[in-house]
């Protein structure tokens, strides 16, 4: 079972949409393999999508799932944890878990869904006072840490592939996902607040020029190493949102190919966090969806299914280039080429 975590602590640069489409673009290329999603972010936008987009009714059928008992979702798996912080309670991951194809008849059949909640973020508080518990014999923190893996662990006979959508703050729910994470997919966009951003990341997910050693010791990377955990590596940078005005001579393609230098240093000083050798074997460049993506997402529909044409959504006339959705689609297919 590989664990796929799509994360930036900078905000809009398309984890979710990328999530996604790749996800499922993989369990549409893939009919025999199994396939989890699970949201981790208080927005739940990937279980919308995958419920049915804006107009089938995704947000009501996501609060069906929030209003069942228990809830089913990862709020709701979080909530049997907090009376039992320390050792995973008797519950089965089922009662979590839904199919989206239910709901969604677009969405493969062979894609789980564990959905987003709210309540993530009322929990974060209360999680992160219980990892910071002093208990004799027992490491708290990594105690809570392990919450997403002790559920998803058992699953591993079961499941392929998990995708998992990270909420961009580095807050201890994201950690919980990302330490259960073999290979981080890292969108960035064509900006210099993205070229901070993925300087950030390595510093919170790997510990990288940090301000001061007094930091070290209280570091994400260094808490989960001592536990004996592996950090994940980063498998593929997505260069998101590009238009056709990010020509060679463009200033988008100057920061786009500052990003690559920087990447570049830190593959050579620090080959261990990759799962590729060199830049090009780990990037890949998504356009814009514009339009094409408007309607996909507002129907809870992957590319490869949205049909070209004049379209109506909710009351208005819209047009979907068939060109420019064929390099939607090719330009998605990139992405999961390399999963």
């Amino acid at each position: 079972m590989t664990v796929y975590a799509y994360w930036n602590n900078k905000g809009g640069t398309g984890k979710t949409s990328l999530a996604f489409q790749s996800l499922t673009f993989y369990a549409e290329q893939h009919p025999g393999e199994r396939i989890l999603a699970v949201d981790v972010c208080p927005q739940a936008n990937l279980s919308e999508l995958l419920l049915g987009g804006l107009t089938n009714d995704g947000s009501f059928k996501l609060l069906a799932q929030q209003g069942e008992i228990p809830r089913r979702t990862l709020g709701g798996y979080f909530e049997r944890r907090l009376p039992s912080p320390f050792t995973m309670p008797t519950v089965s991951a089922t009662d979590f878990i839904c199919t989206p194809h239910e709901a969604n008849p677009l969405i493969p059949k062979n894609v789980d869904l564990i959905a987003g909640d709210p309540l993530l973020e009322l929990q974060s508080n209360a999680i992160s006072t219980l990892a910071s518990t002093q208990l004799p014999g027992t490491n708290a923190w990594l105690a809570v840490i392990d919450w997403l893996r002790d559920l998803i662990d058992p699953l591993k006979d079961h499941y392929d592939v998990i995708f998992i959508d990270s909420n961009p703050s580095f807050s201890i729910y994201t950690q919980i996902a990302l330490s259960c994470a073999d290979r981080l997919v890292l969108p960035v966009m064509a900006d210099d607040s993205s070229r901070r951003a993925i300087q950030n990341a390595f510093s919170l997910v790997y510990g990288l020029k940090l301000p001061s050693e007094i930091y070290s010791t209280y570091a994400f990377a260094t808490r989960l190493q001592d536990g004996g955990r592996e950090l994940p590596k980063v498998h593929v940078i997505a260069k998101n949102r590009l238009t056709q005005y990010m020509g060679p001579a463009s200033a988008y393609s100057a920061v786009l190919r500052s990003i690559d230098s920087d990447v570049d240093r830190l593959l050579e000083a620090n080959p261990e966090m990759f799962t590729f050798e060199n830049v090009d074997q780990g990037v890949v460049h998504i356009r814009d969806f514009q339009t094409a993506g408007v309607v996909a997402f507002a129907r809870g529909c992957p590319l490869y299914a949205q049909r070209p044409g004049k379209l109506d959504v909710m009351g208005k006339r819209v047009r979907v280039d068939r060109e420019y959705l064929d390099n939607c689609i090719n330009a998605v297919q990139e992405l999961v080429d390399r999963l």
